[in-house]
C-alpha cells in the first residue's frame, strides 16, 4: 500500500513512516503543503495521512486537491484540531476518517485497515476467495488450514490484486502501490512479471482454473472463479 504522510512535525512523520514500513506499507513524506501538493499531482496513493495544521497551506485545500486528483485515494486526517466542526468539515470535503492527536500507532493501523476495507467493499480482515484465505491484518495466506509461504512482495501484489478482484490492474499501478515512487521508464521492467509468475505457481497448488490472468500489454487480473 502506497501512503503519503503529510506532517510538518519531522519526528512524528519519521515515526509514522518507520512504523508503517515495518507493517509492510510503502511511505512518502511531505513536511509542507506545497511538497504534498506536488506529490499528489505526480503520484497515485492508496492512502493520505493528512495533518491539517500545515505552516504554508490550508489542510482542507490539500484535502480538496486529493479528492479532485484521485478520488480513489483514502484519506485519514491526523490533527490536533479536535473541534467537532473541523471533523465534520473534513468528512464532508471527502476524508474517510479523523484521528485526533495524540493517538497510538496500533489504533492508527486499525483505522487504516478499516478504511481500506470499506473502500474495497470488504467487511472483515479475513478475505476468502478461490479456496484461499487472506488475513489482511496479519498478512497471512492459507488454504484448508495449510499456510502458503509468500515473500513480502508476493503478498503485497496478491492483496492488491484481490482488493481489485475482477478488475485489470496495470503494471504501473502495481509499481506505485508496492514500490512507491518509480522511475517512469523502468516501470515496465519484468520484475513485476517475475513476482506474478512465482505467485501464480505457488497458488496453483490450491486453486484450480485460470485465477490470475495476464492482460497482454496492460497488466493482470485476479478472477473470482
Amino acid at each position: 500500500m502506497h501512503v503519503l504522510i503529510v506532517e510538518d512535525e519531522i519526528s512524528l512523520a519519521t515515526e509514522l513512516k518507520n512504523y508503517l514500513e515495518k507493517e509492510g506499507f510503502s511511505c512518502d513524506i511531505a513536511h509542507t503543503g506545497r511538497i504534498a501538493s506536488d506529490k499528489l499531482f505526480s503520484n497515485i496513493y492508496d492512502l493520505l495521512l493528512l495533518d491539517l495544521g500545515l505552516p504554508d497551506y490550508d489542510g482542507m485545500d490539500l484535502l480538496k486537491e486529493s479528492v479532485s486528483n484521485n478520488s480513489e485515494t483514502a484519506v485519514i486526517i491526523l490533527s490536533a484540531r479536535s473541534a467537532l466542526e473541523d471533523r465534520i468539515k473534513g468528512l464532508n470535503v471527502g476524508a474517510d476518517d479523523y484521528l485526533p492527536k495524540p493517538f497510538s500507532l496500533l489504533e492508527l493501523k486499525s483505522r487504516i485497515m478499516a478504511v481500506m476495507r470499506r473502500k474495497h467493499g470488504i467487511r472483515a480482515n479475513v478475505v476468502i476467495i478461490n479456496n484461499i484465505e487472506i488475513d489482511l491484518d496479519k498478512r497471512l495466506v492459507s488454504s484448508g488450514g495449510n499456510m502458503i509461504t509468500l515473500t513480502r512482495k508476493e503478498y503485497d501484489i496478491l492483496s492488491f490484486l484481490i482488493l481489485n478482484k475482477n478488475r485489470v490492474v496495470t503494471r504501473l499501478q502495481i509499481s506505485e502501490h508496492i514500490w512507491g515512487d518509480i522511475i517512469e521508464e523502468n516501470y515496465n521492467s519484468n520484475y513485476i512479471d517475475v513476482h506474478v509468475k512465482n505467485l501464480r505457481k505457488k497458488l496453483s497448488e490450491f486453486i484450480k482454473g485460470e485465477f490470475l490472468e495476464t492482460v497482454r500489454g496492460i497488466g493482470f487480473q485476479f478472477v473470482e472463479i
